[in-house]
């Protein structure tokens, strides 16, 4: 092919100009169709891989599932992580249980021994490696644990506070779990609040509700009960998980106690009991590599490195490895695979475990070059011998591209900042479900240039010009400038608060444009002149009239149509405003059709620059009064006061519409 291409350079060399220039052309499209090419079979080749990777897993090897921990603040997320890791120093770590980076892993041995205490009936055969559950709790964690927007994460523990019920995150972790289709069990925590609670440290929890008292009993029940009801309003069947027949359409509560560790050896047997029966095709061990990068950490002495949870397949030291980040794909080389140091060995100097190989369900930290900019939540691939690298590099870009899609074609739109792909995927949906359009998504902190891009929006909707910042930091400088500008940033840590903001400023801002526009706004309605009440004949005009149709406000413009006879033509005549209005002497705002019996009276009054107009010249009781609308003042009801204008107004300025001529 080189020769060819020597050749053809020379040819080229003799040609005219023209033709070379078509020639490059045409050369450049073969190289790019042979890199297309190239990109399509390495993609086929992966694939075919991964097929047979799925062919080959079996049923006998299970890969340890990765559980995560959710619920609202304060309900004892931690405690409880705690409660179930509780190491005993003395005996070095219970039963081989290892930290790993963002995850604690449980060999089978360790849940053995903490669920001994169970009655007969409920012990099965294990089958499961272990357990691995991520330690940082929240939904940071679990937005991150994703793969191409189905979670990585096997089963959740909801934690659920049994005196305060469902509270506002524990809907929002509700929310994920079903949009990730993620099965979970609910662990009902603080049971040690129930009143005159007699604690058995780390027993069975049936045998714990059995030795108390019967008050205590009653009063456990009636908190459950409540629970049950809230998730039922919820949509979800619930129910105490030893009542529980059907895994797979009820969600199963396990009353716990983090502080005195009842009820968790419910929760550990109810965890491997799970998903050793309901998933067990999910757990086969693959060969085939699937792995997420939870969280980018600067740590002294190693740079920048990424904690990732490896889910299936192996990673190898020297592996080069592709991921997601701010200014586009990163691809670089593993320098290094740590672990933790094992609780006892405090002796030793280093706090990382280095590793040349790690086989899958374990958490780990990555260090490699130029991850400054790596995305946490992005998808980590391994460019094995027969891979195209930026085949890989496209796949990884994919997650973004999918959210990118998200954006309001339109321009219009909020600015969002997230700090992970997980959290902007959450964050997008919310804001897809409560109807807010987005016109710019981005990755990492708040700097001047969003806020430039962001203030684009000042001019087109005033509203949109508005950053929303979930869980990252807004530079100063970019905080100056924003305030300056007028664009204005919120943050928060919470998705609800975020909307609350959003929608408080909102308001704010239709209040002040409502504020504005209100003497330009002209509600319709339609008047008759009551017989023989026409109080003041010009200047000002003062009548008693009744409201046919419409609602009747101060300020409204009146005018009157004249038919001519013979033409047919219509001559509009302006009357002038409605200063005043008044029912038994008393001043009135606003008249609706059919509140006053009697009539109201009203006082018309016209500029000074304009002739005064008179009852019996220019139109008699017998003619209707209309309000003035214009195309103008239409477009002002529909933007501003949309919700203050009822069904029937608006079929009245269709009819308003004709009378008056207004295209």
């Amino acid at each position: 092919q080189q020769q060819e291409e020597e050749e053809s350079d020379e040819e080229e060399e003799t040609d005219s100009e023209e033709d070379s220039e078509d020639d490059s052309e045409e050369e450049l499209t073969t190289t790019q169709r042979q890199a297309l090419e190239r990109k399509k079979q390495a993609a086929e080749r992966r694939q075919k891989r991964i097929q047979e990777a799925m062919a080959a897993r079996s049923k006998d090897d299970l890969r340890s599932p990765i559980c995560c921990i959710l619920g609202h603040v304060d309900t004892g997320k931690t405690k409880l992580l705690d409660k179930i890791r509780q190491t005993n120093v003395q005996e070095g770590e219970a039963g081989g249980i290892t930290q790993q980076i963002g995850a604690t892993y449980f060999p089978i041995d360790a849940v053995k021994q903490k669920t001994e205490c169970l009655p007969e009936e409920l012990k099965f055969e294990y089958k499961l490696p272990g357990l691995l559950v991520i330690d940082t709790p929240g939904h940071e964690s679990f937005t991150n644990l994703r793969s191409r927007g189905s979670s990585l994460c096997n089963i959740a523990i909801l934690v659920v506070d049994i005196v305060h019920g469902l509270e506002p995150q524990t809907l929002e972790s509700l929310r994920l779990l079903r949009d990730r289709k993620t099965p979970f069990i609910v662990a009902l925590n603080k049971i040690d609040r129930v009143y005159d609670w007699k604690p058995i440290p780390n027993n069975a929890f049936r045998d714990s509700l059995s030795k108390q008292k019967r008050h205590a009993q009653q009063e456990f029940d009636d908190r459950a009960k409540k629970v049950i009801v809230e998730f039922a309003e919820q949509g979800l069947n619930a129910c105490l998980y030893y009542e529980n027949k059907n895994l797979g359409r009820n969600v199963s509560l396990v009353p716990t106690s983090a502080i005195t560790g009842e009820g968790v050896p419910d929760l550990l047997n109810l965890l491997v009991q799970l998903t050793q029966t309901r998933m067990n095709d999910k757990l086969m061990y693959l060969s085939e590599l699937e792995c997420t990068v939870l969280e980018v950490k600067v740590i002294e002495g190693l740079g920048t490195t990424i904690d990732v949870v490896l889910s299936n397949g192996v990673l190898n030291e020297g592996d080069r490895i592709v991921v997601c980040g701010l200014n586009g794909p990163i691809a670089t080389n593993v320098r290094a695979l740590l672990t933790p140091q094992p609780l006892r060995e405090l002796r030793v100097k280093s706090a990382y475990v280095h590793h040349k190989t790690i086989k899958a369900a374990m958490g780990v930290k990555i260090c490699a070059p130029d991850l400054e900019k790596a995305i946490a939540g992005s998808r980590l691939l391994v460019v094995g011998p027969d891979d195209d690298e930026e085949e890989l590099m496209d796949e990884v870009m994919s997650d973004l591209q999918t959210l990118l899609s998200s954006v309001d074609k339109s321009g219009r739109g909020v600015c969002v900042q997230a700090s992970t792909i997980g959290s902007l995927e959450a964050l997008l949906e919310f804001l897809r479900v409560s109807k807010i359009p987005v016109s710019g998504i981005n990755i990492g902190p708040g700097y001047k240039r969003d806020i430039i891009r962001c203030s684009t929006m000042l001019e087109r909707a005033k509203e949109f010009a508005v950053m929303l910042c979930f869980d990252v930091k807004v530079d100063k400088e970019a905080q100056e400038l924003a305030d300056e500008l007028g664009v204005r940033v919120f943050t928060a840590d919470i998705i609800y608060h975020l909307f609350d903001q959003f929608t408080a400023y909102n308001k704010e801002i239709m209040e002040q444009r409502r504020k504005d526009q209100a003497p330009e706004a002209v509600f319709p309605c339609v008047l008759r002149i009551v017989p023989g009440c026409v109080f003041n004949k010009r200047d000002p005009i003062v009548l008693g009239v009744d409201v046919v149709e419409g609602s009747l406000r101060p300020g409204t413009p009146i005018c009157v149509v004249n038919t001519d006879p013979e033409t047919k033509a219509k001559e509009i005549i302006t009357l002038g405003k409605v200063t005043s209005i008044e029912q038994n002497h008393k001043s009135v705002d606003l008249v609706k059709k059919g509140q006053a019996a009697a009539g109201v009276a009203v006082k018309i009054e016209c500029p000074v620059y304009e002739t005064p107009k008179m009852v019996g010249r220019h139109f008699t009781e017998q003619n209707e009064l209309y309000s003035k609308i214009s195309r103008q003042s239409i477009d002002i009801l529909k933007d501003s006061f949309r919700n203050d204008v009822s069904k029937e107004e608006w079929a009245l300025i269709v009819k308003l519409k004709k009378t008056l001529d207004i295209q």
